[in-house]
C-alpha cells in the first residue's frame, strides 16, 4: 500500500482547485494511504474529503500576513521534516509551483520520490521535476503532477483529457449545514422558492477589489434581470457574504442599493458552500468563495485584474462561469495581468485595473449567463 503525501500551503480558492487531484489518486490507487499537509487557513476545504486518511495542519512560513522572525522558516523546516520522517512516505508531491520550502521539506524528510515543478531554487531538492506549462489552469497543472507521481510509483498515468467533467472540484456541505442555511434564509423571509443571488465582494488582496458603489448598482439591476428571466413569483433576493472584518464594506454596498440585502458574515466554510449551492447565481471578484460556488455547480460571474484567469479561473463549464478580465494595464505594471498582489495602501490608487471594469461589462456577462441558463433549463 503506497503512502502518499501531498503538500499545498495555499488559501481557500487554491485548495478548491486542488481537490480534483484527491479523487484522481484514490481512483488510480484505491488502497493508497493519502496524507495532505495544508495551512490552517484552508484546512476546512479538505478536512472532510473521503480520499484523505490523514490531514496535517501546519503554519507554513510566508503565508501568514503578519511579519515573522527571519529564522522561523528554517526552524520550522527542521521540525516539520522530523515529523514527516515518521510517516514513511513512498511519494510526496509539492503542489505549489514556487514553494522551495516545501521541496526542501520533502528532501529533509527522506521521502524517496519527490515530485514537483522544475523551478529554482526548489528543483534541486526533488527527484522528479516537470516544467510548469504556463499559462495553464491550476487544476490541470496539479493533475499533471499527480500523474507523474503515479508513474514514479510504477502505476499508469492519469487518463487525459484533464477536464472538469473528468476531474471535478469537490466540496460537499453536510445536510446539517444545508438545514442551517435554509433556516437562516427563512428567518429573513427568503423562502425555498425564491431565487437567491450571492455577491461575495471581498478578497484577500485589496488590489483585487471592485468598487462598492458598482456592486450596489449592479445588485439592483441583477435582481431585475433574474426576477424577469428565472422567476415568475417573488423578486430575487441579494445576499452579501464575507468575513466579519468585511462587514463595513458590505454595509456600504447594501446602503447604496434600492432593494433589500441580507448580510451574512458569520458562516462556516460548510455553511457558505451550502448557501452557494442554494443560489441561482454567484458574483464576485477573484476569490475562494467563487471557486467554492463552482464546486457546487452554481453559475458564476467573476472579475479578474492582476491575477490570470487562464491559471486561476473557474474549474467548470465555461458557459456557466463568466470571467471578466480587466484590460486596463496599470501605468507601472509591465502587463495585464501582472500577477502582483502585494501593493501597499499608498500604491493602490495607482493600480486601478479591477476598479476600471465597468458595470456594463458585469451586467452583460450576467445577461449572457442567464440566457445560457434558460436554454439549459429548456433542454432538460
Amino acid at each position: 500500500t503506497p503512502r502518499i503525501l501531498l503538500v499545498r500551503p495555499d488559501h481557500l480558492g487554491d485548495m478548491v482547485l486542488t481537490t480534483p487531484v484527491l479523487d484522481a489518486l484514490k481512483r488510480s490507487v484505491p488502497g493508497a494511504h493519502i496524507t495532505m499537509m495544508v495551512g490552517p487557513w484552508a484546512s476546512e476545504i479538505v478536512a472532510r474529503h473521503p480520499a484523505i486518511e490523514r490531514l496535517l495542519v501546519f503554519p507554513f512560513p510566508g503565508f501568514r500576513r503578519a511579519s515573522q522572525n527571519p529564522f522561523s522558516p528554517y526552524i520550522l523546516l527542521v521540525s516539520a521534516a522530523r515529523q514527516l520522517r515518521r510517516g514513511n512516505y513512498d511519494l510526496a508531491i509539492n503542489l505549489r509551483p514556487d514553494f522551495w520550502w516545501g521541496a526542501a521539506l520533502l528532501y529533509l524528510a527522506g521521502i524517496p520520490r519527490r515530485v514537483g515543478y522544475a523551478l529554482r531554487p526548489g528543483a534541486v531538492f526533488l527527484s522528479h521535476t516537470f516544467p510548469l506549462q504556463a499559462p495553464e489552469l491550476a487544476s490541470v497543472s496539479s493533475l499533471r503532477l499527480a500523474s507523474a507521481g503515479l508513474q514514479a510509483l510504477g502505476y499508469a498515468p492519469l487518463s487525459e483529457p484533464y477536464t472538469p467533467e473528468n476531474y471535478p472540484a469537490v466540496f460537499q456541505p453536510g445536510e446539517e449545514e444545508r438545514r442551517q442555511v435554509t433556516e437562516r434564509l427563512q428567518s429573513a423571509g427568503i423562502g425555498e422558492q425564491a431565487a437567491v443571488i450571492v455577491i461575495h465582494a471581498g478578497t484577500g488582496a485589496a488590489v483585487k477589489l471592485w468598487r462598492n458603489e458598482a456592486w450596489s448598482r449592479c445588485a439592483d439591476e441583477v435582481v431585475e434581470l433574474v426576477s424577469a428571466r428565472l422567476t415568475n413569483a417573488a423578486p430575487a433576493r441579494i445576499i452579501l457574504t464575507g468575513s466579519k472584518s468585511e462587514r463595513p464594506m458590505l454595509e456600504e454596498i447594501a446602503s447604496g442599493m434600492n432593494g433589500p440585502a441580507l448580510m451574512l458574515t458569520d458562516l462556516t466554510v460548510g455553511q457558505l458552500a451550502a448557501l452557494l449551492g442554494r443560489a441561482s447565481l454567484v458574483l464576485g471578484v477573484d476569490n475562494g468563495p467563487l471557486h467554492l460556488a463552482v464546486a457546487q455547480e452554481t453559475p458564476t460571474v467573476g472579475i479578474f485584474g492582476p491575477t490570470d484567469p487562464r491559471i486561476f479561473g473557474p474549474w467548470g463549464n465555461p458557459e456557466w462561469h463568466m470571467v471578466i478580465a480587466s484590460t486596463h494595464r496599470c501605468a507601472t505594471c509591465p502587463a495585464i495581468p501582472c500577477g502582483r498582489l502585494d501593493f501597499t495602501p499608498e500604491e493602490l490608487p495607482r493600480h486601478p485595473c479591477v476598479r476600471l471594469v465597468t458595470e456594463r461589462e458585469v451586467l452583460m456577462a450576467v445577461e449572457q449567463l442567464l440566457r445560457v441558463m434558460q436554454e439549459g433549463s429548456r433542454s432538460q
